[in-house]
């Protein structure tokens, strides 16, 4: 009569397929986690626009830095702040770029610098296409990648 259990292989076999499905549901939860930091950062940066926009309004200025709309020292969920520019002061030199290298905004620049943390200028350069932007005037909240493909 032969002993009852596993074989080496058979219990190699197991671990191999376990391996395997963990490796997937990781990956899956990684994929999710990083998509749901996205949207986080796109409904902040929606509501940092809504307030800098009231603000322009309503005092006839747009702020010059974030502090001043009430959001110093606000993180983006990759753990980085946000980025600001009054492009009415800066001028649009110094404002983020498309690929055919036109101001993404005309009032003011809002962004964060993505997973990264990289950034340029121009949505077109590597750094840049993970970056979640505004553009448009505010018509536009979400990835560089998405919005200069």
């Amino acid at each position: 009569m032969r002993p009852r259990g596993f074989t080496l292989v058979e219990l190699m076999i197991v671990l191999a397929i376990g391996g395997l499905i963990a490796t997937i549901v990781v990956s899956a939860l990684q994929r999710h986690i990083e998509k749901s930091r996205q949207i986080q950062a796109i409904l902040d940066l929606k509501e940092m626009s809504e307030k800098i926009r009231q603000l322009d309004k309503s005092g006839g200025a747009l702020p010059a830095a974030l502090a001043d709309a009430g959001y110093g020292g606000k993180l983006d969920p990759w753990g980085r702040p946000y980025e600001y520019l009054d492009i009415r002061v800066a001028g649009t030199s110094q404002a983020r770029k498309d690929k055919k290298l036109k101001p993404l905004n005309s009032d003011f620049d809002l962004y964060s610098m993505g997973p990264d943390g990289l950034t340029n200028k121009s949505l077109v350069n590597a750094r840049s296409r993970d970056d979640v932007v505004r553009a448009r005037d505010g018509g536009f909240i979400g990835t560089a990648e998405e919005f200069d493909p």
